[in-house]
């Protein structure tokens, strides 16, 4: 029986970056709901246009992370880790860095 190619959505690389949109997403969304207030800027108050900016971040970090592909090129472009992966690391400094 002949091997089956594999394809650049099976391959060790898109695995690695899946597993890695997973984690990054993980403790952000736990820390908006379990502890939302680490995320208060220093003046005590919420930027809420940057922390839609991080959830949607989030959500891109999942989708990503569990494999699912979005059929819409909007959504598959806005889910991306392209797009997903910074806007996390907006979050983390958001978190970390107040």
């Amino acid at each position: 029986m002949a091997k089956a190619m594999a394809t650049p959505k099976n391959s060790k690389a898109h695995i690695f970056a899946m597993t890695i949109s997973f984690l990054l997403a993980l403790p952000l969304a736990a820390i908006l709901l379990v502890h939302p207030a680490l995320m208060l800027d220093a003046n005590g108050h919420y930027n809420h246009s940057l922390l839609m900016l991080v959830m949607i971040g989030i959500s891109g970090g999942f989708i990503h992370g569990v494999g699912f592909i979005p059929k819409f090129w909007l959504w598959k472009w806005l889910f991306s880790p392209y797009v997903a992966w910074p806007l996390m690391i907006l979050g983390y400094y958001i978190w970390v860095g107040n």
